[in-house]
């Protein structure tokens, strides 16, 4: 027999704090039903309370989401807890999550709180929340650097407030498995009626345990994880969806308990994450790394060759690597596309947003001979950039490059209905391309990132570019994809300006 091990994703809330992820509604709507289609048992699908867009976001997530519980973030207070309530209204399921810090570095620097006062609050937030849904969830944030005594407590008073889960997070990423592990032991331990509610872990990878320690506790009775997909997070990220579900699939002598993930899905998942938000994934990343399944080593070409369990203790499609084959051309018509949009679990608004894509998709059919679904996912990424209050707009770009001679660059923008040329010099032609946006918009940015990545392999392959601006405190992430990297470029600087230029504000949920 096997426990069930909920699977609790945050990539929509605090995978969404990394620097620069921020995410359009759309584009979370897109990833929430993937990890629909993934089988997560909780999409946890932002902070209700940051903005008026995450709550929108978390609202048309809960209006369209069937099979997974939605969730919200909500601080210990009412307007908090009561904007969560609101937004996860038309949810199927529904989940209010409510945290309060408490360690004595947080009660005391940044609650200004007393034990007894922290308490009071807790309980009074999940009686709140319950006036929404019997599905609560409280957190004691920073629970690593908190008190036994106190944490057992606290939890004490929020079971008997009628919380159903009770999250033991590692806010800062400190402690190790074996001590994690233990700190779950005892608590499940001592907690009255601790077996009446889910324990769940929450772990970030600052010191790169985060998905050990998940482990750690599940083997000492946690029965949700929470984490993200691609192990994307503030700092240096959270637990990772991937690592920790096919670390359960592939040692099952070791964990008695199973997850409802359709693992041939994590690949695809992965992959579309990493296109909306920007961040790339490293090669030897494990599950989903390009290298992940790759040899090198003739020793272990030779014993894969031989018996593929030399050297594999997972097979590759099982992860969904090939999984996804289908291929596109220039001769595929309408029908097929709308199809294929759906298998993806991508939804257009209306049949004018259709033939729009499927404009832009015969136009990407002209330049490249086959068409993957990965082009689709970022055709369409690309469609929805171009849709962020377009204040600045392209209107023709030309740049040369040659040895020898310093690359110049031509750039044509609409700001306001109004034409602007410019023409610059660089150390290379998106560099020139760059500076000749710069010279007629003036925007006095800093650039953090530019990163380049090939959407699927060859050379008439697409490029995905991301540029990361930040100015005044505010970070974003602008995105492209073009089979011209020069152009895919300027369409990623554009949108970030155009993002910076909207100036769509998020609160930290921790602040």
């Amino acid at each position: 027999m096997t426990d069930k091990l909920i699977i609790f994703d945050t990539t929509l809330r605090d995978g969404e704090q990394s620097p620069g992820a921020s995410m359009t509604k759309e584009e979370k709507l897109r990833i929430a039903r993937q990890l629909e289609k993934l089988g997560v048992d909780v999409i946890e699908a932002g902070f209700a309370a940051a903005s008026p867009g995450d709550f929108d976001a978390i609202r048309s997530i809960a209006e369209v989401i069937k099979n997974s519980s939605v969730c919200s973030l909500a601080r210990a207070n009412e307007k908090d807890v009561r904007a969560a309530g609101e937004a996860i209204k038309p949810a199927k399921k529904g989940r209010i999550h409510t945290f309060i810090a408490t360690s004595p570095i947080h009660m005391q620097h940044k609650l200004r709180m007393s034990e007894d006062q922290v308490v009071e609050r807790a309980v009074q937030a999940v009686k709140w929340a319950l006036e929404y849904t019997d599905d609560v969830e409280f957190s004691a944030e920073d629970a690593v650097r908190s008190d036994m005594d106190f944490l057992v407590r606290i939890f004490d008073a929020v079971i008997k407030a009628g919380a159903t889960t009770l999250n033991v997070p590692d806010t800062v990423g400190y402690s190790i498995p074996l001590l994690w592990g233990d700190r779950f032991k005892q608590l499940i331990a001592r907690v009255p009626n601790s077996d009446k509610v889910i324990w769940s872990t929450h772990c970030h990878n600052d010191l790169g345990m985060a998905s050990a320690n998940s482990l750690a506790a599940v083997m000492n009775g946690a029965r949700q994880v929470e984490c993200t997909i691609n192990g994307l997070g503030e700092r240096a990220g959270n637990a990772s969806l991937e690592e920790v579900v096919m670390a359960i699939k592939t040692r099952r002598d070791i964990f008695s308990c199973d997850t409802g993930i359709d693992t041939a899905q994590i690949v695809p998942t992965s992959k579309l994450v990493s296109s909306i938000t920007g961040y790339p994934i490293q090669p030897n990343k494990a599950i989903v790394g390009a290298n992940a399944f790759a040899h090198e080593s003739g020793i272990h070409q030779d014993g894969v060759l031989k018996h593929r369990e030399t050297y594999e203790i997972m097979r590759a499609e099982d992860v969904g690597w090939g999984a996804n084959k289908m291929v596109m051309g220039k001769h595929s018509g309408r029908a097929a596309f709308r199809a294929r949009l759906q298998e993806l679990g991508i939804v257009l608004d209306g049949e004018e947003a259709v033939n729009a894509a499927f404009a832009r998709f015969k136009e990407l059919a002209d330049k490249k001979h086959e068409i993957f679904d990965e082009d689709l996912q970022a055709l369409v990424s690309d469609e929805e950039a171009a849709q962020v209050s377009e204040h600045y707009r392209l209107v023709s770009m030309g740049a040369h490059s040659e040895t020898g001679v310093l690359p110049v660059a031509r750039v044509i923008l609409s700001i306001g209905g109004k034409e602007q040329q410019a023409d610059a010099q660089g150390g290379g032609p998106v560099d020139a391309i760059f500076k000749a946006i710069e010279q007629i918009v003036k925007s006095d940015t800093e650039l953090l990132l530019y990163s380049v990545n090939n959407i699927t392999s060859g050379t008439d392959a697409q490029g995905e570019v991301t540029v990361r601006l930040a100015k005044g405190g505010r970070v974003v992430n602008g995105q492209g994809a073009d089979t011209d990297i020069v152009t895919a470029s300027a369409k990623a600087y554009l949108n970030a300006l155009n993002k910076l230029q909207a100036g769509t504000e998020r609160a930290h949920p921790q602040v």
